[in-house]
């Protein structure tokens, strides 16, 4: 600034001035400031320019320049405290001049303020937050009384006030009331409404995973974990990984793993369909309701709230009694490290799996004979395999449950965890026989449980020994006559022992009882298949309850190995397929794939086999197959060269894995019982090379068609279907099954085989 070149002040203002100084002695004194001698004369320390700015001090060599009249006399020199006093004086002053002289933009202060605001809160919330509460255009005083109130920033909506809104506002308040008080009301009306996020909505704050946290984890001590309140990971109870249900069971008793590849989205249709294993992998999904065909039978349907309300109260009476019965895991070597192995298994539960596994094997070493920590260690190795996808790692966590169960002094709960774990892994992995034997261990050791002997028996379904498997549950049903599982099973059993009326009331009283592991697919359709076959109509009550529970994808279509999504009409064109080219290639060459097939009958019927489904009320039906799951059977193709090279050129059928392609020979008096395909990711070509006139005809849902000698029919086998033969001589098709034409390439590549 430049110095003011007016005359000097008058004396009233110098005498004035001096009186302020005075003062401001006084009040330095009082609050405990030095005296004069100290710092020396307090107007040569503040010296003013007549226009009440500050004069400006100048140093030199550490001296004190003149500052007026007076400054030749001399004085002490300034210490090092009198240099902080002047500081901060000229800091009080400077900031009057700021205020007073606008010397700082203030609107550039506050947009950076703002802008770091921002970032900060980008930082802590990655997303902007609203800080400007009260919609003024500005964060002040009021917005942070707001902001200090609230645990979170508020919504766009609360951003995007208007002005016209705060007029309106301010006009709506209550006399007397503030500002401040006005906004706090709002803010309560505002926290009132429904939008709030309440604890369980709140998302969990992510877990950090680097090895900074790992090793933070393990170097914290952790709080002892009470084994009164400890669960261990029942591979029985929902929600556990690798969890399978061993209901999968089809008419072999063999259980079909398959992986679900990617899906496509088909065109919605008439019979549109649903897919059991996406259920399953999205069971928080209500089961679509399913518009289905008018038919000319008649269909009766039952509520589900009997079967739905008998299924939730079982599962009730299940958790209660789980609460109630605690598992007992430690004995006394492992309540002695009992704040260890609580460590560790804190380590585990938070998914540091490496140093969880480091600490559960340096207890192994330490402790070899306590069993809690290697059950530990063959959780970690369980968690691990999942995480990794490793078999090996699987493989070396069933063998430590396996030694886990053989030491020494194990509590009842930790065998009977470990052993349950163990066969599981061990079906997961395919080792069937090694699951079997796990599981009569645990039968062995726990005789009287019910529920251990049901699992004994699906083991013995899933390596197709039904026999041994109606052994088990009849030995459960001698002690347990009520067992729903049980029941269930018995009855698939006799129904695949051909005894259809006995089958009955087994499986409809296991379906009615509710009980966990009895509301599978399979046990829908096959009493409903027994019913159909005795000729009760309440068959289809029974298939619209599957549907409903979503087993089903309508009542007409009941396959179980399913693709979402794919276009579901019973009757195809060729146009519909996409597969032209095949049909016309069969239509044309028909009398050459028909002498060769006849070449073989006349040469040795016994290349057709017997209907082997256990599908024929009555009658004679052969099969000569050439292809199967994909590929060719043997040598069959040497019997119908021709044939076969026809067929190689075109992959949508010989490629397919969930397919056939055979002859199929039908003598006179035949009839094929109403039935089911197992998949809905196949159609099916019939080409006619000797049919007899009339009385060969087969029904797919309602509508009824005979074939032609040298004409295609498709249609979706998955849909029931039934075939009569009252004809005079034999009839004799081709069959072809090619994949959906809405599955992907992927998807017919990774697909299991059927």
């Amino acid at each position: 600034m430049q110095r003011c070149a007016s005359s000097q002040p008058p004396v009233e203002e110098i005498h004035a001035e001096e009186e302020e100084e005075e003062e401001d002695r006084e009040v330095f004194q009082e609050m405990g400031g030095v005296n004069e001698e100290q710092v020396g004369p307090v107007e040569e320390a503040s010296a003013w320019e007549p226009d009440g700015r500050p004069a400006p001090v100048e140093h030199k060599n550490g001296k004190r320049a003149e500052a007026g009249p007076g400054a030749a006399d001399g004085g002490p020199r300034f210490s090092m405290f009198t240099w902080l006093v002047v500081v901060a004086l000229l800091g009080v002053w400077s900031s009057v001049a700021v205020f007073y002289f606008d010397i700082v933009d203030y609107d550039r202060v506050l947009a950076r303020a703002q802008e770091f605001r921002m970032n900060f809160s980008e930082v802590l919330q990655g997303k902007l937050a609203a800080y400007d509460t009260d919609g003024d255009g500005d964060f002040d005083v009021e917005d942070a009384k707001v902001l200090l109130g609230q645990r979170r920033f508020g919504g766009s909506s609360e951003r995007m006030r208007t002005e016209e809104e705060k007029k309106k506002r301010g006009r709506s308040r209550a006399p007397g009331e503030t500002s401040g008080e006005a906004e706090t009301n709002q803010t309560k009306e505002k926290t009132s409404k429904p939008e709030v996020e309440t604890p369980t909505q709140r998302a969990p704050e992510p877990e950090e995973d680097g090895p900074g946290a790992e090793e933070t984890s393990a170097a914290v001590p952790l709080p002892p974990l009470d084994d009164s309140h400890f669960v261990p990971d029942d591979p029985t109870e929902p929600g556990q990984r690798y969890e399978e249900e061993p209901g999968s069971i089809d008419t072999t008793g063999v259980l079909v793993e398959e992986n679900q590849p990617e899906e496509t989205e088909g065109e919605s249709g008439r019979y549109q369909t649903s897919s059991k294993l996406s259920q399953e992998a999205e069971a928080e999904k209500p089961p679509k309701a399913e518009p289905e065909p008018q038919t000319g039978s008649t269909r009766p349907t039952e509520s589900r709230q009997a079967a739905d309300g008998a299924a939730e109260k079982a599962a009730e009476e299940q958790k209660d009694k789980a609460k109630k019965k605690k598992p007992k895991l430690l004995n006394k070597i492992d309540k002695s490290i009992k704040s260890e192995i609580d460590a560790a298994e804190r380590l585990r539960k938070k998914g540091n799996l490496d140093l969880a596994l480091k600490a559960f094997d340096s207890l192994v070493q330490q402790h070899p004979l306590s069993p809690r920590a290697r059950y530990g260690k063959a959780q970690v190795q369980d968690d691990l395999a999942d995480k990794l996808r490793s078999n090996d790692l699987l493989q070396s966590a069933i063998n430590t449950y396996g030694e886990a169960a053989e030491l020494p002094d194990v509590t009842s709960d930790l065998l009977r965890a470990a052993l349950k774990r163990r066969a599981e892994r061990q079906q997961f992995l395919g080792r069937m026989r090694g699951s079997l034997a796990t599981l009569q261990k645990l039968v062995n050791a726990f005789p009287d449980d019910v529920g251990l002997r049901n699992d004994l028996g699906v083991a013995h379904l899933l390596l197709g020994d039904n026999k041994g498997a109606k052994k088990v549950y009849e030995e459960v049903l001698a002690v347990a006559p009520s067992n729903g599982f049980a029941k269930v099973h018995y009855g698939f059993i006799l129904k695949a022992e051909n005894k259809i009326a006995e089958s009955i009331p087994y499986l409809r009283e296991g379906l009615e009882s509710g009980e966990p592991g009895t509301d599978d697919g399979r046990f829908y359709f096959h009493l409903g298949d027994a019913l159909q076959r005795v000729g009760d109509d309440s068959a289809y009550q029974w298939y619209e309850r599957g549907h409903q529970r979503g087993h089903f994808a309508s009542v007409w279509q009941r396959s179980l190995y399913n693709v979402e999504g794919l276009k579901a009409q019973p009757w195809w064109t060729p146009q519909e397929t996409g597969y032209v080219d095949l049909v016309r290639m069969l239509e044309r060459n028909w009398k050459t794939i028909r002498d060769e097939a006849l070449a073989v009958m006349d040469r040795s019927r016994g290349r057709f086999l017997p209907e082997e489904e256990n599908l024929r009320e009555k009658g004679e039906w052969g099969q000569y197959t050439l292809w199967q799951q994909g590929k060719r059977v043997g040598n069959a193709c040497q019997g119908v060269p021709k044939t076969c090279a026809l067929m190689e050129r075109f992959p949508e059928a010989t490629g397919c894995k969930r397919g056939q392609i055979k002859f199929s020979v039908m003598q006179p008096g035949t009839h094929v019982w109403p039935h089911t395909g197992p998949t809905n990711c196949r159609l099916r070509m019939h080409l006619g090379l000797v049919i007899p006139a009339p009385g060969c005809r087969i029904r797919c849902t309602d509508q009824t068609r005979e074939w032609e000698e040298g004409k295609v029919l498709i249609f979706d086998d998955s849909f029931e279907h039934e075939v009569w033969q009252d004809a005079d001589s034999y009839r004799l098709i081709f069959i072809v099954d090619v994949w959906h034409p809405e599955l992907s390439q992927y998807q017919r590549q990774t697909l299991s085989p059927i």
